[in-house]
């Protein structure tokens, strides 16, 4: 084990455990409601991670076997965010801003020459990118569907003016939804300065310097920026033209 790789053993485990009872412990005090969910997400992800470890030490030299997990992550994505904007089945058009961008994109970096066409290369970027939009999308079309519902009256003056039901939407809609690019885009401007993300941390960690570290770095934002940015825009046309709808 090299001395730049995190030490994996009881101590870690001690670590893990104990912060994840701290923030349950905080939610519960501070009356978030979100206790239960805290706990439950970190054994989901435990028992997901170790899962997955498994799986893509077996697969990771077929670029078939590959293709098909990266395919899994859209369905679990989309299935994801599709919920967290609604319960009616319309969610499930989630699927195209999560896969929309983020599969061609990585499909070039491989073209161009960018990633290796290696399992352990396209997974991690398809995940982070797919991961990227899955949040996007979901909070654009949660932050549009509450706006429209909020300001219906509004929606029907502009359509009393002439506006075309999208139009109409769309002036409601949009600024909201597009509020969910600020964390990507603060992320962006203030890395290096205030944060040191995973990609980079990751390397440092693999025994990467830090200049091919910061180089990858800076590859994944730019790249998540663009595909979040394509995520957004879909889901709003999408909710504003009633594709994504609430239930009742």
């Amino acid at each position: 084990m090299g001395s730049t790789t995190v030490v994996i053993g009881p101590a870690l485990g001690i670590a893990a455990g104990a912060a994840v009872l701290l923030t349950a412990l905080v939610a519960w005090r501070a009356r978030l409601g979100v206790s239960r969910a805290v706990v439950v997400a970190a054994v989901r992800a435990t028992l997901q991670l170790g899962a997955v470890s498994l799986l893509i030490g077996a697969i990771v030299g077929s670029v078939l076997a590959s293709a098909a997990f990266v395919a899994l992550m859209v369905v679990v994505a989309a299935r994801t965010g599709g919920k967290r904007m609604t319960d009616d089945r319309t969610g499930w058009w989630a699927a195209l801003p999560v896969a929309l961008a983020p599969l061609p994109v990585v499909a070039a970096l491989v073209v161009g020459g960018v990633v290796p066409p290696t399992g352990i290369a396209v997974i991690p970027m398809a995940g982070i990118l797919v991961g990227g939009t899955m949040t996007a999308t979901a909070l654009a079309g949660r932050r549009a569907l509450d706006e429209l519902r909020t300001r219906r009256g509004e929606v029907e003056a502009a359509l009393s003016l002439g506006f075309l039901p999208r139009d109409a939407a769309m002036e409601i809609a949009r600024p909201t939804a597009a509020q969910a690019l600020v964390p990507a885009l603060d992320q962006t401007r203030t890395v290096g300065l205030v944060t040191l993300p995973g990609a980079f941390v990751g390397m440092l960690l693999g025994g990467a310097t830090p200049v091919q570290a910061g180089a990858v770095q800076l590859l994944v934002l730019i790249m998540l920026l663009a595909v979040e940015t394509v995520a957004v825009a879909v889901t709003v046309e999408m909710v504003c033209r009633g594709w994504i709808r609430r239930a009742g």
